[in-house]
């Protein structure tokens, strides 16, 4: 996704949990991962960040891209 950086904490294995990310230009802290799953190549997380907004956040292991979908509810 254009412009969408992911800082996340990484053990073993890449992209075990993102800390925060900057998208269209702004820092976004992750203040609680709601939500965590895996899908075919992905790893996704339904995040909430410090100003209250809820993110879905997908990295894709195949590509290595990191994909951002704002969701309602925020």
């Amino acid at each position: 996704m254009n412009g969408l950086i992911v800082h996340c904490y990484s053990g073993y294995t890449y992209a075990e949990r993102p800390a925060s990310f900057c998208w269209q230009g702004m820092e976004y802290e992750v203040k609680e991962i709601e939500k965590e799953w895996r899908e075919p190549g992905k790893r996704c997380f339904q995040v909430r960040t410090e100003d209250n907004k809820l993110f879905r956040l997908c990295y894709n292991e195949t590509d290595k891209e990191w994909s951002l979908t704002e969701l309602a509810g925020g």
